[in-house]
């Protein structure tokens, strides 16, 4: 018999201000690397439903979600399968004092914060971290990132 495949969906989201990013390091991440804020769709939730959800409990402000910009799919080292739905986040002028709001989940990230294409920093999803460096990540297309 073959084994059923559970596959596990996460929502993420790119907010950007004046050209730069926000990016949160999560426990356990080294130094140099990135990812973009987000995080599980729970039962019964749509997609972008958990994306505000999960963007208002880490960062405290409620996103204007925009078009789908990429689909990434992996399989983490532990054998799990990923899909994952990137969105743009329009009002990204009101993330810039974030810190100062109330946010339930902040304990989840160790730091957040806005880069350029330029720093040297590994930005998760790699493909989009590639794109976002060449100043690719707003094109007219849905992108597919496999890893």
């Amino acid at each position: 018999m073959e084994q059923e495949k559970t596959i596990f969906i996460k929502c993420r989201a790119v907010i950007l201000n004046d050209g730069k990013l926000l990016v949160v390091r999560h426990p356990g991440y080294p130094e140099d690397l990135v990812a973009l804020p987000g995080g599980h769709l729970e039962l019964g939730e749509d997609i972008k439903e958990c994306l505000s959800r999960e963007i208002v409990e880490e960062l405290g402000v409620r996103p204007e979600i925009g078009r789908l910009l990429y689909i990434h799919e992996y399989i983490s080292t532990s054998g799990k399968i990923y899909e994952e739905f990137i969105f743009e986040v329009v009002n990204g002028k009101e993330y810039i004092d974030f810190e100062k709001l109330s946010r339930s989940h902040a304990h989840e990230l160790t730091s957040t914060l806005w880069v350029s294409p330029d720093d040297n920093l590994k930005i998760l999803p790699k493909g989009f971290g590639e794109d976002f460096k060449k100043g690719k990540i707003l094109s007219g297309e849905v992108r597919y990132i496999k890893d």
